[in-house]
């Protein structure tokens, strides 16, 4: 399947997924010199590409060849084509092994600098494709409003809004395009961290003045996760049940057609490409119930992280909506380790608050990309109040990312992760240890589960 599917129309480079770890970079890298880039897996087809009106082509594989095949014609269609690594191998056999290729044809290692091949980035892309830099963030609005309004009509639009940067962007981006069209629908799934329940009512409902609903499902989410364990049933049932609760609360409403949501490129990787397993599957990329009535729309499923929050700036959005942590669909569910119940949930929720407390006091926010807690399923021995107590450990997270594909974990002072430790151990009940996540990504992932 695509994983980019923009049909704008403007110059455009088509990334060929042939198994490298750096084609999101690579993508990424292309959008920044302000030309449109789209990641396609091997499987794409040179009459697919012709569709496209790709100006130009990279065939981007690992510094290993590899088994993935990939449809010939693709090095006919006239236009220029780049291979790195076995991508390059693959162009050389296709002409015999011989050095001498078509005037069209260029290859590059990635065993080079990194500026170094930025820059045979960008002399590809602008001297060779002869590219338009005309990407951006108004362009991609302008683009998505007219292409909301000429799917939708005037019929009507259900909005998943969790209150998170995403959806935020989503509801902002459509509103502007269809007005009161769209009602957004906020589920309090009793998942959510401490205060964000208040914060979103109060955002959209009071501030923005848009059509907005609340409905209260706590009990409802709880009692389908008693007793399950699986991380991955925990995403499963939390994001079919968030579409069983939109489907009943749109047969209350008149004329829903389509729902909204705020999938965006990285859920899509992390769900699975044609070349890559999957690492975690995000509760809004498939497993969506084969009868739900709506239609999706997915205005932001192509775009990076950092490009969806430079999108939410220029609709508007204050910044403490556009630069808001990255927070997982299934909320805490997937932050309590284990099964979830009321005191497992309570006992993270607090942790966390005191943790966004200090890293604020700290000066830290805006600094580090994403902060939180976590609470495994272990207990461990330690001493509460001069007596031996066996209890929860807490563990705290904090990493440094731009777009949450790759991560380093954030070096906060000592001093600063001291007196969090000490406040939670003191003040959260059931809490006798704290430990400190040193792992990047990869090997890890940004969330435990």
């Amino acid at each position: 399947m695509s994983t980019a599917p923009l049909l704008i129309e403007q110059d455009k480079i088509v990334v060929i997924d042939f198994g490298s770890k750096h084609n999101q970079l690579i993508t990424r890298t292309i959008r920044e010199l302000g030309v449109y880039s789209e990641l396609h897996p091997h499987t794409v087809t040179g009459e697919e590409l012709k569709s496209m009106q790709a100006v130009g082509v990279i065939i981007s594989g690992g510094e290993e060849e590899n088994v993935y095949n990939i449809d010939s014609s693709v090095l006919d269609l006239g236009i220029p084509v780049l291979g790195i690594d076995s991508g390059a191998q693959f162009i050389l056999k296709h002409f015999g092994g011989s050095s001498e290729l078509p005037a069209n044809f260029s290859t590059i290692e990635t065993d080079s600098t990194g500026d170094n091949v930025k820059e045979k980035l960008r002399h590809f892309v602008e001297n060779i494709c002869e590219a338009e830099a005309s990407w951006s963030m108004k362009t991609f609005i302008e683009i998505e409003v007219e292409k909301i309004r000429s799917q939708v009509g005037d019929r009507k639009v259900l909005c998943a809004l969790s209150g998170g940067v995403d959806s935020s962007v989503v509801a902002a981006l459509i509103h502007r395009a269809i007005g009161d069209q769209l009602t957004c629908i906020f589920v309090d799934h009793g998942l959510l961290r401490k205060g964000e329940v208040e914060s979103v009512v109060d955002t959209f409902s009071n501030q923005f003045h848009m059509n907005f609903i609340k409905v209260d499902a706590r009990k409802r989410f709880l009692d389908k996760l008693t007793g399950v364990t699986d991380p991955e049933q925990k995403r499963k049932i939390i994001g079919n049940e968030f579409i069983y609760v939109f489907d009943e609360e749109s047969a209350k409403l008149e004329g829903i057609d389509f729902l909204a949501q705020g999938t965006i490129y990285a859920d899509i990787i992390e769900s699975g490409t044609a070349t890559k397993e999957v690492i975690k599957s995000h509760h809004n990329v498939g497993g969506l119930p084969e009868d739900m009535d709506f239609e999706l729309i997915e205005p932001l499923k192509a775009l990076f992280k950092d490009e969806v929050r430079a999108v939410g700036a220029e609709l508007g959005l204050p910044s403490e909506i556009v630069h808001r942590q990255p927070f997982p669909g299934p909320g805490l569910g997937v932050r309590v380790l284990g099964e979830i119940t009321e005191e497992k949930l309570a006992i993270v929720r607090e942790a966390d608050w005191i943790l966004r407390e200090e890293i604020a006091k700290a000066g830290l926010d805006r600094e580090i990309w994403q902060y939180f807690a976590i609470l495994p399923d272990i207990r461990s021995v330690g001493v509460r109040n001069e007596k031996r107590s066996y209890d929860y450990a807490v563990g705290l997270r904090a990493v440094h990312s731009v777009d949450g594909m790759t991560a380093d974990w954030a070096r906060i002072p000592w001093d600063i992760l001291e007196k969090i430790s000490n406040r939670i151990t003191s003040e959260v009940e059931h809490v006798n240890r704290v430990v400190y996540d040193i792992t990047g990504k990869p090997p890890g992932t940004i969330e435990w589960e």
